[in-house]
């Protein structure tokens, strides 16, 4: 029996969240993202709802563009840790199927069960079991492409969405891509596309029928790669158990800023950010990276190792005024994004603590910052706030 790879896409995956959590949301144009500011906001569109990308809003769209797409929709301000925990459930329902699950991001995995249909039956019955439990348990939709190997698996998820169920079998993948446009290869980006165009290959098909060393003369090794995909070859194997590499955020400020009050507040925030998706995730850090982007665009990043891993906001705080002092920055030039990416993630702290470390008081913040992180995840992170977050706080 050939390999069955299973590939599972959840369909707008944070604006289905919100509308989840916020049933009124349902049906409108959801638009996850920076605050639009009444279209003069300056960052950008994490996730759309389909009902808001029938005006023309998608992610990575500047922020400011989609409100003057769609002023009438609801902009919600993305809300981490709660896409983390419904991610754990969707990827827990996968592991009730098979081990071998490779998640790509929180909301698309592949899965090999190929092991599993004994016990599951074939391949479309399991994709539509796990389809159907992501509906009625979580009450989310999701798109799922079956084939043979990750790659057609991949496309078939991608070719029926939104709530697409496609499958494709051993003796079905040649006529399957053989329409599709050469785009659809993976590393086929417009100036492959151009190039291949002007050789008059527009379709996966054109790829697939000519010679491989034909193919290889006009892009190298990347043509040989590109002509066994048109085929339907992909040998990759799912790889289990793929740990985040890095967790980040960033903020770009509604008008560029050499305030040193609301640059350290800002990096306040990114850490209090970074840190409660470190431990959503049960990971801590144990390097930390800056993104620092001026008036005149010149972007400079700085890195540094912690003492010890840590997902306690306070020590990524501290190491981020460290990182902003290593960039040259005294309040000459105006600020117009900062990011901050936690790096080096690890589940188990190897080694000893810093030797003078007050494991207390690390004790304590680690409390009463998984306190918090209970609180927001059932009401909300708006609901409470450092106070040093708080523009004009009250005495």
């Amino acid at each position: 029996m050939g390999r069955v790879i299973i590939h599972v896409d959840m369909d707008a995956f944070y604006a289905s969240v919100e509308e989840l959590d916020h049933p009124e949301y349902r049906g409108k144009p959801v638009i996850v993202g920076a605050d639009p500011a009444g279209g003069k906001g300056r960052g950008v569109v994490s996730a759309a709802s389909y009902a808001a990308r029938r005006f023309g809003v998608h992610s990575a769209l500047p922020v400011s563009r989609a409100f003057r797409l769609c002023p009438q929709g609801i902009f919600v301000a993305p809300r981490m840790e709660r896409y983390v925990e419904v991610s754990r459930a969707v990827f827990a329902i996968f592991r009730n199927y098979t081990d071998l699950v490779e998640g790509l991001s929180l909301d698309e995995a592949f899965l090999d069960v190929t092991g599993s249909v004994r016990l599951f039956g074939d391949g479309p019955q399991i994709g539509r079991k796990i389809k159907e439990e992501i509906r009625t348990g979580l009450g989310l939709i999701s798109s799922v492409g079956i084939a043979p190997t990750k790659f057609v698996a991949k496309i078939a998820s991608d070719i029926e969405k939104p709530d697409g169920f496609v499958v494709v079998g051993e003796e079905e993948v040649g006529g399957f891509l053989r329409p599709l446009p050469v785009s659809r290869l993976w590393g086929v980006g417009e100036k492959t596309a151009e190039v291949l165009k002007r050789r008059g290959l527009t379709t996966i098909g054109d790829v697939a029928a000519i010679n491989p060393k034909d193919l290889a003369a006009i892009l190298g090794e990347h043509g040989l790669h590109l002509s066994g995909l048109a085929r339907g070859m992909d040998p990759r194997p799912v790889v289990p158990d793929l740990a985040a590499k890095s967790i980040g955020n960033e903020v770009t400020f509604d008008g560029d800023t050499a305030d040193g009050e609301v640059i350290r507040r800002t990096l306040l925030g990114l850490a209090d950010r970074v840190a409660a998706r470190l431990r959503a995730e049960g990971v801590k850090a144990a390097g930390l990276t800056l993104k620092f982007r001026d008036e005149e665009f010149k972007t400079i990043t700085r890195s540094l190792l912690l003492g010890s891993p840590s997902n306690v906001t306070d020590d990524l705080y501290k190491a981020a005024l460290e990182l902003l002092l290593r960039t040259g920055w005294k309040g000459e030039r105006k600020v117009r994004l900062l990011g901050l990416t936690a790096g080096r993630l690890e589940t188990k702290v190897r080694g000893q603590e810093e030797l003078f470390a007050d494991l207390r008081e690390r004790e304590k913040h680690q409390s009463a910052e998984g306190a918090v992180d209970a609180i927001r995840r059932k009401f909300g992170r708006g609901l409470i706030r450092r106070a040093a977050l708080v523009k004009n706080p009250k005495s």
